[in-house]
């Protein structure tokens, strides 16, 4: 056994790991299949005539997925509830979740800008994530417990150690001498690093999954955060838990990249579907609206529908479609011939695309 549970693990290899452990037959072949589905995911996407459409819903359903792994639940409901509705007061755990929005849009926007994932950037969207400026681990007395508390890992306690092996993190997360192993099973080394390493008080794990989309983009293999693996690692949290352990403390490498390979494959074909879904219901809407209402009909008009589940008259206007009054009976008319329903929440009347947000729920 290379790791004690017990004991902080302040001799984590930096990376890279050996190339022989990362590269096997078994795992090249996976890396193949998972880059098709990616690169198929990234081109679907593109059908879209609106990215917000898609970006918006795998981003809040990513955000709800990743907090839910640490015990935060909230509803989809209540989430677009929050983000449309003015007196709504939402719950903690709402709060929580709409702070990982927050946070991995933060870091979409830092890399475009910046090129590069840095520590400091990192520790930026800890921070939205945890509302808090604690930064890096500085003390000891960190360890991760299992369900029935016991303790299954003590990751790194000394300050000096955890800087340097974060700055190697960083090093080769942005080293594009590096790229000639497969980025997929780079994602899947620096995940694991991530999570090992341990860096912060709280939110390691979101942060963590956020670092894996932003890595995605950074490398052009999605253009935006639209790849939602965090409800793969919820139907399969026992084994993610389980293959970490593995890595740290029997060196077995293989079954965890393997499982993030998996995890890419599955999560990027059920994205596609979704996309084909959206396509198709955005058609058969816009053909019942020329039918059944063609004097409201038009092309932004129906796309602010899908961008936004929940809408309101002041998305209308915000957008330059209509003005407050016409707003509100293109909003009325859709909502009487079924596309929309209606509902009166606080002084508000708020428009639910009622098929899409079923789509997307489920």
């Amino acid at each position: 056994m290379k790791v004690k549970p017990e004991i902080p693990n302040n001799n984590l290899p930096p990376l890279p790991p050996e190339r022989e452990a990362i590269e096997t037959k078994v795992i090249l072949r996976q890396v193949s299949k998972a880059a098709v589905a990616l690169a198929e995911l990234k081109g679907m996407a593109l059908t879209l005539p609106n990215q917000n459409i898609l970006i918006n819903a795998i981003v809040l359903k990513e955000a709800k997925a990743s907090s839910e792994i640490e015990n935060i639940v909230t509803t989809q409901d209540s989430l677009y509830q929050a983000l449309t509705v003015k007196a709504y007061k939402p719950d903690l755990a709402t709060k929580e979740v709409l702070r990982y929005r927050e946070a991995l849009f933060a870091g979409a926007d830092f890399i475009r800008k910046k090129d590069f994932l840095s520590v400091n950037g990192i520790i930026q969207i800890q921070n939205i994530l945890e509302e808090n400026d604690a930064g890096l681990r500085n003390m000891p007395g960190t360890v991760l417990k299992n369900s029935s508390g016991k303790v299954v890992y003590t990751p790194p306690d000394d300050k000096v150690v955890i800087e340097k092996l974060m700055a190697n993190f960083e090093q080769y997360l942005n080293n594009t001498e590096t790229d000639d192993v497969s980025l997929l099973i780079k994602l899947a080394v620096l995940h694991f690093q991530f999570e090992s390493i341990h860096p912060f008080y709280d939110g390691n794990g979101r942060t963590g999954r956020i670092i894996n989309v932003l890595f995605l983009m950074l490398k052009g293999l999605l253009d935006n955060p639209i790849l939602y693996l965090s409800g793969f690692i919820i139907r399969n949290k026992g084994e993610y838990y389980r293959l970490l352990e593995d890595v740290n403390f029997y060196g077995k490498w293989e079954p965890w990249i393997l499982y993030i390979l998996n995890g890419i494959e599955e999560t990027a074909l059920e994205t596609i579907t979704q996309i084909k879904n959206i396509n198709g219901l955005m058609l058969d809407t816009i053909k019942k609206v020329k039918e059944e209402a063609p004097l409201v009909y038009s092309k932004e008009f129906i796309e602010l529908l899908f961008e936004h589940p929940y809408s309101k008259i002041e998305h209308l206007e915000f957008k330059g479609i209509a003005k407050r009054k016409t707003a509100g009976k293109y909003l009325a008319e859709l909502a009487r011939i079924g596309i929309l329903d209606s509902h009166k929440i606080g002084k508000e009347i708020i428009y639910i695309n009622k098929k899409l947000y079923d789509l997307l729920k489920n």
